[in-house]
């Protein structure tokens, strides 16, 4: 314990130390969501004037960081990402900005093997007593922290330490720099009566003693809220969200009927309200894997009666689903969504779920179809046709499993707004979809 506190201390420097160890030309993997090392990245733009290129891997979105944002800055520095979130998605327009496409189950094959980032930036908890700080929040894969020369770890006091595979020993760190802030929090949003009817729709195409993947936003909140008469629940997903605290509190997940992993809810990392993070410091019950074995699709198949739920931006009558772009413009990213509906479409018993609204609203207030005859061009499809067992709206459930295009068409139709249906029947006759 001593040796683990006098190498804690010999490594305890400001900021402005750590950021001392960066090198020109250096690629830096930025931890990501709770982990996001925010005191690093409002400093970082202080090394300009003795760099000439720096290359950064997540580079953070809770803020509108001075290197990403203020043009004195903007010609040196350049991120890359897996999934924009608000704050690279607004920075795109400065050209300083970029995505690579990937499942997220590749991140290690995909960038590791390629880009090989060689410092590494996040938050973690405060060292334990065996040497230990814990990265559970932000979904590291390990061959990043194994592989960099400059380690720099920003200590969170309030970070919850989750059991799992995401320590990190003080030997292995360059800098410790304690942040003196709390973890940052966010609030589920209010449910609308459409978020509410979807909800209701998925719950009863699931049932009990199911192994469940649910995604982020409002519907994935109601589909959550409406799994809470459910028995026996288990859980295997990417992101757990203050919607796995709340149906774990009230009994509906209990892990005891999975496959894989009984007794355990399986995640990657998390992000969420205080509750979340205090129902997830040292429970027993959680185990945290990276995400290159949490989001294989060969490992999700392995849990019988896997349902994954997840949304999209729009959907096209044949079933294409599009989740990350609008139109040409990068909205976020692929993320999990394939892998947990191949691997949900692989399960025994399993099903591959799309939850969505069936319209929506732009700037003018004017209503819109999100179910389209064909997709906005330039449109990526995040997801095959061929992955999608069922698609929900508030207005029911359209089967896709094992349907040829002309039922796709008659049933996406039938759930779509009731404003658009006559619309949509014509423009499938004139695409001869029928």
């Amino acid at each position: 314990m001593a040796n683990f506190q006098e190498q804690y201390k010999s490594k305890l420097m400001t900021m402005q130390e750590a950021l001392g160890q960066i090198k020109d030309k250096s690629l830096i993997a930025t931890g990501a969501f709770g982990q996001e090392p925010i005191g690093f990245l409002r400093e970082l733009h202080t090394i300009y004037d003795r760099i000439s290129e720096i290359t950064l891997y997540g580079g953070g979105g809770s803020e509108k960081y001075p290197y990403m944002f203020e043009k004195p800055y903007q010609d040196k520095f350049f991120v890359t990402t897996n999934f924009y979130g608000a704050g690279t998605r607004a920075n795109h327009p400065n050209g300083n900005v970029s995505i690579i496409p990937m499942h997220l189950h590749q991140c290690y094959t995909r960038y590791h093997e390629v880009w090989k980032p060689n410092v590494i930036a996040t938050s973690a908890t405060p060292m334990d007593k065996h040497g230990y700080f814990n990265l559970s929040l932000g979904g590291w894969e390990l061959k990043f922290l194994e592989d960099a020369d400059v380690v720099i770890v920003e200590v969170v006091e309030d970070m919850p330490n989750i059991p799992g595979e995401y320590e990190l020993h003080i030997s292995d760190v360059t800098a410790v720099v304690e942040s003196g802030r709390t973890l940052l929090t966010g609030k589920p949003g209010e449910l609308t009566e459409t978020d509410i009817a979807i909800g209701q729709h998925v719950a009863t195409l699931v049932e009990d003693g199911s192994t469940i993947q649910l995604g982020i936003g409002a519907v994935p909140d109601a589909v959550a809220q409406a799994f809470k008469v459910k028995q026996d629940l288990g859980v295997h997903t990417e992101m757990l969200t203050s919607s796995i605290a709340d149906l774990a509190e009230c009994g509906a997940i209990t892990n005891r009927r999975k496959t894989l992993y009984r007794g355990k809810t399986i995640g990657a990392f998390a992000q969420g309200s205080r509750k979340l993070y205090d129902f997830l410091d040292g429970n027993l019950s959680v185990y945290m894997r990276p995400t290159y074995y949490v989001n294989d699709p060969h490992v999700i198949a392995q849990n019988e009666k896997m349902v994954s739920v997840n949304t999209c931006i729009e959907v096209d009558l044949v079933g294409q689903i599009a989740s990350e772009t609008l139109g040409t413009r990068q909205f976020s990213g692929t993320g999990g969504q394939n892998d947990f509906a191949e691997g949900a479409i692989h399960s025994k018993g399993g099903k591959s779920i799309i939850a969505m609204h069936s319209s929506g609203t732009n700037k003018a207030g004017e209503r819109f179809s999100k179910i389209k005859s064909i997709l906005t061009p330039g449109s990526v499809v995040t997801m095959s046709r061929n992955n999608i067992d069922y698609i929900v709206t508030e207005h029911g459930i359209a089967p896709m499993k094992a349907r040829n295009i002309r039922q796709r068409v008659d049933n996406l139709i039938a759930v779509a707004h009731p404003d658009f249906r006559e619309e949509l029947r014509a423009e499938a006759n004139k695409l001869m979809l029928w």
